[in-house]
């Protein structure tokens, strides 16, 4: 039985993965099509005479209102990007996969619609279409991180792949980009995607189940194709594996047996969003994500700044970003492997020293941590230094970073917490992170209003605050060897 289901497991996996990478984080190449919406003369009437007239010269206009414009826009999306992760987990908990994707689904299509239909004199409509496009997009990625679970020893490497494709799927503006430049209309490109959204039905009702992929996956399970039970039929399927899956596969502390005199963790959703745990991995990853959206929202006006507003240097240079952003697939599962093989290394010595699996899980996320907070430094720095070629560094860091923070939050929290909160505690991460985020356009008009376009003193701020990331992977190390001492060690 389990040959007959592999290739369906398979296919579901493939499907997913092309799903996140052509749909899912599409909102994060934002430069390009600011790019086409400069071209297609978007919020030009923002902009004062003087500018206009500089634009016809240098061939880009230098315009503070409309750049500003083109910021708020990124910012809401951006933030409802992670803020809506929390009622759309709380969603997918709920009333399970095929509710959440048809919701997907029609945000989704009503923003590409809504895209490719406007032009310049209704481009306010950006308001509403960017941030349903990116609602929807993170829905196709909650409901896909799932899909990790048919496939065992492999699941974080999966979860972390499927982030870097989010990651990856920024490319999709610079191809719409490059098509607009060979003459196809920003319309059409939309209108296609549009009509896309057929394959996501599809892929909804026939590979994909009515309700969770359990974990860990008991045996005769069955979905999409293959399954002709309903939601509830499928949900009672869960039942308990053997013990030998349980302790090579450990999920979160609640599945482990406290032993003699031990107190078990607490198991309810409020006692692990208030602990320190997920504060300061909430710290961890608010810190880094300013920083990339903060990059990503001004990339457009920080690349006409460097190129002295020649637009030949600033395309070139935003073909260059988008380009890097494709490689966030390739470079994601990296940081699956390494936690997947700690995770097989820790627990295998747990078994034999008799110390806690639950210790030897979480232990093996503390690499990935650090190593997260160190690319940060490393991008961060880079971007500080207004270096026009020193930017292809900082696009480099830039994806890898973003690959592993992303793949490496999803990841962190299905070892840390109980598997049947984890939709609603990403959704909280993510929701909180997002109001950080927020930041960043009152961070971009101080840039361009006070600090005369010099970000020199904002990003040595920004620098040291990086490092209070490197507090989160330290608690998790010492928490970690706290939990594998002996029994008898009080």
């Amino acid at each position: 039985m389990q040959g007959q289901r592999l290739p369906l497991r398979v296919a579901t996996l493939l499907t997913g993965l092309l799903e996140c990478l052509s749909f899912a984080g599409v909102l994060f190449g934002w430069a390009s099509l600011v790019f086409v919406f400069k071209t297609e003369h978007y919020f030009e009437e923002l902009c004062e005479p003087n500018a206009r007239l500089m634009g016809n010269a240098t061939g880009l206009e230098d315009c503070k209102a409309q750049d500003e414009r083109f910021s708020l826009i990124f910012t809401l999306a951006s933030f409802m990007n992670n803020f809506m992760t929390f009622p759309t987990g709380y969603i997918f908990d709920r009333f399970k996969t095929t509710v959440a994707r048809l919701i997907a689904i029609f945000l989704y299509t009503s923003a590409t619609l809504t895209i490719a239909f406007i032009s310049a004199d209704s481009a306010a409509l950006l308001f509403l279409a960017m941030p349903m496009l990116t609602v929807g997009g993170i829905l196709f990625l909650i409901t896909n991180l799932q899909i990790g679970n048919l496939f065992g020893k492999h699941r974080s490497t999966i979860i972390t792949t499927y982030n870097g494709a989010f990651d990856s799927s920024s490319a999709v503006f610079l191809v719409i980009k490059l098509l607009y430049e060979q003459g196809i209309s920003l319309r059409a490109s939309f209108i296609f995607i549009s009509v896309c959204s057929a394959w996501h039905v599809g892929r909804t009702f026939l590979l994909m189940p009515r309700g969770h992929i359990p974990y860990p996956l008991p045996p005769n399970y069955s979905y999409g194709l293959c399954s002709g039970d309903g939601p509830g039929e499928e949900e009672k399927k869960t039942i308990e594996s053997p013990k030998l899956e349980l302790s090579e596969e450990f999920i979160s502390p609640k599945e482990e047996i406290p032993r003699p005199g031990q107190q078990q963790e607490p198991r309810s959703f409020r006692s692990y969003a208030f602990s320190r745990r997920f504060a300061w991995h909430l710290v961890w990853l608010s810190v880094i994500q300013l920083w990339h959206y903060l990059f990503i929202g001004t990339l457009n006006s920080l690349l006409s700044n460097l190129a002295s507003g020649d637009r030949v240097l600033v395309s070139t240079y935003t073909n260059a970003f988008a380009i890097t952003q494709f490689f966030g697939v390739l470079c994601a599962p990296w940081n699956g492997l390494l936690m997947d093989r700690l995770k097989y290394k820790y627990q295998e010595e747990a078994r034999k020293t008799g110390s806690s699996a639950s210790a030897a899980a979480l232990c093996s996320t503390v690499p990935s941590l650090v190593l997260t907070s160190l690319l940060c430094l490393g991008f961060a720095l880079c971007a500080s230094i207004p270096v026009l070629r020193l930017q292809y560094a900082t696009f480099i860091l830039q994806v890898i970073n973003r690959s592993f923070l992303y793949g490496g939050n999803a990841a962190f929290l299905t070892l840390a917490f109980p598997s049947e909160h984890f939709g609603k505690l990403f959704g909280l991460v993510m929701a909180l992170s997002a109001v950080v985020s927020l930041l960043q356009f009152p961070i971009f008009t101080l840039i361009k209003g006070p600090l005369q376009n010099d970000p020199f003193y904002v990003n040595v701020m920004l620098v040291l605050v990086t490092l209070l990331t490197f507090v989160h992977p330290f608690l998790v190390y010492r928490e970690c060897r706290q939990k594998e001492s002996p029994p008898g060690v009080a």
